[in-house]
């Protein structure tokens, strides 16, 4: 069983995802390709060729940033299988001689938009994607650059097939797992995820919490996962409960009882409802009015 929003609902979320963040532009060296454009049709083909010993269903789209290709790929189990049950894959493809790397493979797949991870640096495409389908899924996050010595497209973080992990389903037993991230913003324009794991062992022993920021040094151009303690830490749980600085809306977590005992509740306005001086208001019914002026 799947869980999660419908792929409709999803798919619905996830625009108004990237309109709301519709300032944040692409490279001005990257463009998507168009498909139905004539003047594009020589990259359409020789990205098909390069992927022709390769499994896939259909070509989802191609984005094109100096000599490569980043390539997105759908496979259908069957002609009878739901459109929701395919599977995705991402690849590199040289442009220049047909070279081909895969990037990462996966189900679900939400581009999120453009993200300045490191000041200085070109934005790159952040995407949120899952492991598997009818299974109790894992959700992550990873981002899309074009890797200038490497003359190829590249994902950041990545383990295999996962990059950072932002949610999972699959808890240990007797453990009271608490998640929580959010894709946040500093004033420099900055952007990073941060993730926050808190492990409840009842009885047994003391808790622990795991606070992680997944960004990109800005001087090496480098992944970077930094674990936070003591007082960063404390900071930065803060941070993320309070949903502070949020990127687009790309949070989850924050109602959790962890969260709203951390942070404590929120302040509520109460109404004002101490009377006027003496009792009396500003204003006089209208029917008492006309009965004062007709004495």
């Amino acid at each position: 069983m799947r869980f999660g929003l419908p792929r409709c609902l999803m798919a619905a979320y996830v625009f108004a995802l990237i309109s709301a963040s519709a300032a944040a532009q692409a490279p001005d060296s990257f463009r998507w390709i168009d498909f139905h454009a004539q003047s594009d049709q020589n990259v359409v083909v020789w990205v098909t060729r390069a992927l022709a010993g390769e499994k896939w269903t259909a070509i989802r789209e191609i984005g094109v940033e100096y000599d490569a290709a980043l390539a997105i790929t759908t496979l259908r189990a069957s002609p009878q299988a739901s459109p929701g049950d395919d599977t995705f894959a991402v690849w590199s493809v040289s442009l220049t001689n047909h070279a081909l790397t895969p990037l990462l493979k996966g189900v679900n797949l939400r581009l999120l938009g453009w993200m300045m991870l490191a000041p200085g640096r070109p934005r790159e495409l952040a995407v949120f994607y899952d492991n598997c389908v009818d299974c109790q899924p894992s959700t992550f996050f990873t981002a899309f650059h074009y890797a200038m010595e490497q003359h190829a497209w590249a994902a950041r973080w990545m383990h295999g097939d996962q990059g950072a992990t932002v949610w999972s389903t699959n808890t240990p037993a007797q453990i009271d797992l608490t998640q929580v991230y959010a894709v946040m913003a500093e004033d420099n324009g900055r952007e990073f995820l941060s993730t926050l794991r808190h492990f409840d062992y009842g009885k047994t022993k003391p808790s622990d919490d795991f606070v992680y920021i997944y960004d990109v040094d800005p001087f090496s151009g480098q992944d970077r996962v930094q674990v936070l303690s003591a007082r960063q830490a404390d900071e930065m749980k803060q941070r993320i409960c309070r949903a502070q600085d949020v990127v687009f809306g790309l949070r989850r977590g924050q109602d959790s009882p962890f969260c709203l005992s951390f942070v404590g509740p929120r302040p509520v306005r109460k109404p004002v409802t101490t009377p006027p001086a003496n009792g009396r208001g500003q204003s006089t019914p209208p029917g008492a009015r006309r009965e004062k002026n007709s004495n």
